[in-house]
This record gives structure tokens, C-alpha cells and sequence, in this order.
């Protein structure tokens, strides 16, 4: 639980300590102003000075999504709870669940709610609980999707690779004369005996079908069934027998029998293959191109020999656990593979995004398949799709009640994670101490929660905090699209009288397409205004990803636009927008005082200000507009001017 910092600006707090209102709609930009009707008739004198006043508007404009008037502060109705951080006109207490005492008058807090697993569609209307008191949120939209953190770059969809698959998708392996030291011996194998010192002696020879191996001087040592890791002790424990004393002996094994084996069933490419008895039946399925896996099994492959069954495998056991029986192959084994059981797949927040094979012919146990394709943590729900008595049938249902639901063929099964966060993260940035992360639950408001963030009282700008919003950037950029696409239509479906005014539009059409081109590219920043003039925050709940930064201190003001030098200049107390304008050199011939702008450090912008600039303010002078060319004007600069709000400055 996020506690309050303490601070410099504690007696700050007292200036102006008021309760905030909950359950106020968040401040944001206001929607983008359409253009106006497509059959407007347009003025195109003095275009140039037209085009000239959009550029530097562009440069100019105030950046953000304003969420007070041109001159004022919050909206009526809203009283403005005083500022969280420390230094602010405190907010109160306790207020949420950040923790501390409620004030007086404040309902006693509510215990929390039950969260109630279930489906709502399987909840009746009435008997719905609310699980949390707030507004609903994109959080609450519905359930998702979640990969798991080893693969965030997984396709969602249903699955469609069969479990065990992968097996068989390398190229076969040529069988190797040298087999490994868990090799048995049979007969038919080489093996090479040395012998030095006292006595010289060299042997290759062949297992007979009795399993011995004869040596001259020594007789017959039977070695069947001995691991190759071990010949070496056999021998020469047989051949000290008959020579006690200064004898050394080498054996190894040279070749193993080769065999061949029929591999029949749902297999790709079934037929005979040629092997030595030390491989496995994974190198025989292999060389058979693997199991055919729309028709194949992976959980029931049989061994024949002669009209008897060895062995049943199960690859399952060997891709779980890597259990494989150690079969020894012979001459005439025949491998068949059976026909594929019950497939069910999983998908969605899943480790194992897979066709899974039943142990049984015509189900799948629910339980079996959570066990198999190990749902994710955040896994809440499932959705299951499938046929039923020739009918589509389709079931939303709880971890529980799939584990105990019977799963038929070619049913898909989608991992959802169906609940609503419980708490948000929210990033500081700029002038502040610590920390950089707060994590606070879902219906905090920003007033509530600037109170857990301390910052210098020297070195912060307080009443300059503004927050950075995703999701109201994206709303801004197809804003801006929509407003370009509107303006592209204007300049294009303007008739012309005569062909050389066809010619002349057409020239500066193309010049206001270079200016739409440049404002496609914009990225705007989602910037909320959320500060009054007096320093106080509005009460806005935060989203989850909301960036705050807190500005800090600057001693000087910004003067550009239409002035001769636009520079920064020294704030200096009493001075009035006049004063400013004449230390940067005075107005262009453009420039009026009476089309200044004034911007705050929160991104407020306050057109024709009344009170003088102050510390870290913007002083922008704009062009004055010919009113003969309004017309036209009114439409570009409209397009434009949205843009610079939403991104602040137009970049290349």
C-alpha cells in the first residue's frame, strides 16, 4: 500500500484545503472540430500569407489536449480537489485507499467485494454484485489474451502443430557402425580382440549363433548379451585365466548386425528400412517420414514380431518424461502406427499451444487437457467450440468446470484471462525524488495519488504538472487523420472556372499536400491539462500506463512568433507582455498584441491574457489573419492548428 511522503511543501497544503469530487468524468482533449462543409467556396487570394500564417501556427500552437477554456480554470461544477504532492493544497487523507484516517463526514469504507468467478451471462441481471466501486474501464472490456513471457511473439489462434510433431521434422540419421557403450551384444556383431606381451595375439571375429566369440588358446567366451561398455572387462577376465602374468588385452567392438524393419500404419512413407539393431523406433518412424499427423497416432504404435505384439509405445511418456522402452529390434520387426485417437487443441494463455491426442478413442477429459497444455496463471476461463450431435456448440465456463468436462473430437479449447485488474501503474517523471513507479489501485485519482510523491519544493514547478496518456494519444492521431483526410477532399473537389485556375490551384494544392504529408507523421503525446491557475488538480482518474510529469522551475518566459528575436527572456517581476515582446526585439509586421497567446508549463494556453507572464511561460505572438483571406484560412489552419496541440511541434 502506497504511504504518503512526507515533504517541504506539507505547509502548502494548508493554502487552500478543500474536498475533491469523485466520480467526476476524466478532463481530456476535446474532440478535433470538423472542417466544415465540402461546399464552402473557397478564397484563394493571397494564399501565400495564407500558408505562411499555418506554418507558423504549426510552430507555435499549444501542445496538449486542453482541458480548461481559453482564459480559465476548471469547469464550472467541478471544485477542484487541492494538489497531492507535497507542496500542493493537500488532498485529503485517506481518501481512496492509499490509507490514513477519513475526515469527518466521510461514510464509513465499504469491506471489500467477493470476486465472483463466474461467467456473468451465467449470473442473472439482478443477482449481478459489483466488484469494485468505480467506473468501468477498458480493463473491464472483456476477457484476453495473454502469452506466455518466453513467447509475447505468439500468433493468437487456434492451434494447429500436433503434440509430438516435431519429432519427426529432421532430416533421418545414418545408422553408425561404433555403437554406444549401452549397446547389447547379439550375435552376427564383430568384435576385435588384441593381445600383447608374453603372448601375441590378434582377433576378428564374428558372434556366433550361440552368442560366443572363440579365441585361440582361450576356447569359446560367450559375450551375448554383454554391454558394450563391459567387453573389454569380459575379455580379459577370460583370457587371464590361461595367461596369468604379462599379458595386455584390447577389445572393442567394430560393427553391429544390420537389420531391416517394416514401418506400416499411418505413416507417411511406409515401407522397409534399412537399420542396426541399436537404433530406437524414433530412427525407423524417422526414416518413414515421420507419423502423418491428420491421420496417425502418437499414442499407440505397436511392435510385431512374427504375428505377436511385443510392445505398445506411448510417445507421450517419452515427450513428458522421456521414458522410451529399450527395445531391441530384429530382423523382420514390423512397427505399426495407429489411427489417431481423439484430438483436442488449446490455445490462447497456454504454455503448450497444441493438438492434444486422448488416451481414449472418442473423448478427452478436461482435467487431462489443463494438465497437458498448462494454462497460464492469469488463465481464468476458457472457451470451449465444437460439434455436438451435428449441431455447433460453443461453452464459456471456469477453470473448474472444465476440469470436469468431457471433451469430444476436434474440439478447441481458448485460455482466456477474464478479470479486471486491481491496480494500475503509474510512471513520474521529471522533478521528483522518488520513487519512478507507483502502483495504486484502479480508482485512484490523480489528486490522491500525487499526495505519495515527493519532490524539492525548490526545484519542482508544482503547479505546472501535467499527464502523458496512451490512450488519449491515439484518440488525438486519428483525430488529426480525419481532419486531413477532410481538408484533402476540400482542396481537391474545389471547381475551377478556367484552366488557368485549374493551374494555379493545382500548384498550391500540391503545397498544402507537402504540409498534410508533414502532419500524417505526427505522433502526438497525449498531453491532459489537469491544473488550474490557482495550483490545483482536477480530479482525475488515472488509467493504467499514465505517465505524470512534474516540470521543474524555470526563471525564464519564452517569447516567439511573430517577433523579431525570438529568445528567452529573464522573468523579471512586474513586467507586463509588453515588456517581454520589446526585450525579443519587438513585433514583425505581422505581429499584433492583440493575437498573443500565453502557454503555462502545464500546457495550458490562455489566448489575449489579461495577468503578466511568470516564471517558465510561453509567450507566443501569433500572426495576424487578413480577414479577406479567413475563409479559406478558417479550414487549413483548423487541420493544422490540431495538430501542433496534439504534438506540440511539427518535426520532420
Amino acid at each position: 500500500m502506497l504511504r504518503p511522503q512526507a515533504s517541504a511543501f506539507s505547509a502548502l497544503r494548508r493554502r487552500a484545503r478543500t474536498s475533491g469530487s469523485r466520480g467526476v468524468a476524466p478532463l481530456g482533449a476535446a474532440p478535433a472540430q470538423a472542417l466544415g462543409p465540402l461546399n464552402r467556396p473557397v478564397r484563394w487570394r493571397d494564399f501565400g500569407r495564407a500558408i505562411a500564417l499555418a506554418g507558423v501556427l504549426l510552430l507555435l500552437a499549444a501542445g496538449g489536449a486542453l482541458a480548461q477554456g481559453n482564459r480559465g480554470g476548471l469547469p464550472p461544477g467541478i471544485g477542484g480537489m487541492p494538489g497531492g504532492l507535497p507542496g500542493f493544497a493537500g488532498a485529503v487523507p485517506g481518501a481512496g485507499t492509499m490509507g490514513g484516517a477519513p475526515p469527518a463526514g466521510t461514510p464509513a469504507a465499504q469491506p471489500p467485494p467477493v470476486f465472483d468467478r463466474r461467467s456473468l451471462a451465467d449470473i442473472p441481471g439482478q443477482q449481478r454484485g459489483t466488484e469494485r466501486i468505480g467506473s468501468p474501464t477498458q480493463a473491464e472490456g472483456g476477457p484476453s489474451l495473454v502469452a506466455p513471457l518466453g513467447d509475447q511473439g505468439r500468433i493468437s489462434g487456434p492451434a494447429t502443430a500436433v503434440f509430438g510433431a516435431a519429432l519427426f521434422t529432421g532430416q533421418p540419421q545414418s545408422s553408425s557402425d561404433a555403437p554406444n557403450p549401452n549397446y547389447v551384444l547379439a550375435p552376427g556383431d564383430r568384435v576385435s580382440v588384441r593381445v600383447w606381451g608374453a603372448v601375441e595375439s590378434e582377433l576378428v571375429g564374428v558372434i556366433d549363433p550361440a552368442g560366443n566369440l572363440f579365441l585361440p588358446n582361450v576356447g569359446p567366451v560367450r559375450i551375448a548379451g554383454v554391454r558394450v561398455g563391459d567387453l573389454q572387462a569380459v575379455i580379459e577376465a577370460e583370457i587371464r585365466r590361461v595367461y596369468t602374468a604379462q599379458v595386455q588385452v584390447y577389445a572393442t567392438t567394430l560393427s553391429t548386425q544390420r537389420i531391416g524393419v517394416f514401418v506400416t500404419g499411418f505413416v507417411r512413407q511406409p515401407g522397409r528400412f534399412a537399420g542396426v539393431a541399436s537404433d530406437s523406433i524414433l530412427d525407423f518412424l524417422v526414416r518413414a517420414g515421420g507419423i502423418d499427423p491428420s491421420r496417425g497416432s502418437h499414442r499407440e504404435i505397436t511392435l510385431r514380431r512374427g504375428n505377436q505384439t511385443v510392445a505398445t509405445v506411448d510417445l507421450y511418456r517419452f515427450l513428458l518424461e522421456g521414458s522410451l522402452p529399450q527395445l531391441r529390434l530384429q530382423e523382420g520387426d514390423t512397427l505399426v502406427v495407429g489411427r489417431q485417437r481423439a484430438m483436442v487443441g488449446a490455445d490462447g494463455a497456454v504454455r503448450n499451444n497444441f493438438l492434444f491426442e486422448s488416451t481414449s478413442r472418442a473423448s478427452l477429459t478436461g482435467r487431462e487437457l489443463i494438465e497437458l497444455a498448462r494454462p497460464l496463471p492469469a488463465a481464468t476461463n476458457a472457451v470451449v467450440r465444437g460439434v455436438r450431435n451435428a449441431q455447433p456448440f460453443s461453452r464459456y465456463m471456469s477453470m473448474t468446470e472444465l476440469a470436469a468436462q468431457t471433451l469430444l473430437d476436434q474440439d478447441t479449447v481458448t485460455f482466456v484471462a477474464d478479470v479486471a485488474a486491481r491496480t494500475m501503474r503509474v510512471t513520474v517523471e521529471g522533478s521528483r525524488l522518488y520513487p519512478s513507479v507507483l502502483v495504486a489501485d484502479r480508482d485512484m485519482t490523480l489528486c490522491q495519488i500525487l499526495d505519495h510523491i515527493a519532490v524539492d519544493a525548490a526545484l519542482a514547478d508544482t503547479e505546472g504538472v501535467f499527464i502523458l496518456r496512451p490512450s488519449l494519444a491515439l484518440t488525438q492521431k486519428r483525430a488529426i487523420d480525419e481532419a486531413l483526410d477532410r481538408l484533402e477532399r476540400q482542396l481537391f473537389l474545389a471547381p475551377a472556372a478556367t484552366t488557368r485556375v485549374a493551374d494555379a490551384r493545382a500548384q498550391e494544392a500540391q503545397m498544402i499536400t507537402q504540409y498534410i504529408s508533414r502532419a500524417r507523421r505526427i505522433q502526438p503525446e497525449g498531453r491532459l491539462v489537469v491544473m488550474g491557475p490557482d495550483g490545483r488538480c482536477a480530479p482525475l482518474r488515472l488509467e493504467n500506463g499514465d505517465i505524470i510529469v512534474i516540470p521543474e522551475r524555470s526563471q525564464t518566459v519564452m517569447v516567439q512568433g511573430e517577433v523579431n528575436f525570438p529568445q528567452a527572456v529573464v522573468w523579471r517581476e512586474g513586467w507586463s507582455a509588453a515588456q517581454f515582446v520589446e526585450a525579443a526585439g519587438g513585433l514583425t509586421q505581422r505581429g499584433r498584441m492583440s493575437t498573443l497567446m500565453l502557454r503555462r508549463p502545464s500546457g495550458q494556453a490562455i489566448l489575449n491574457p489579461q495577468q503578466p507572464p511568470q516564471p517558465g511561460d510561453e509567450l507566443i505572438v501569433l500572426p495576424y489573419l487578413d480577414p479577406k483571406v479567413w475563409q479559406f484560412a478558417t479550414d487549413l489552419v483548423t487541420a493544422l492548428f490540431q495538430v501542433a496541440l496534439a504534438a506540440r511541434v511539427f518535426r520532420d
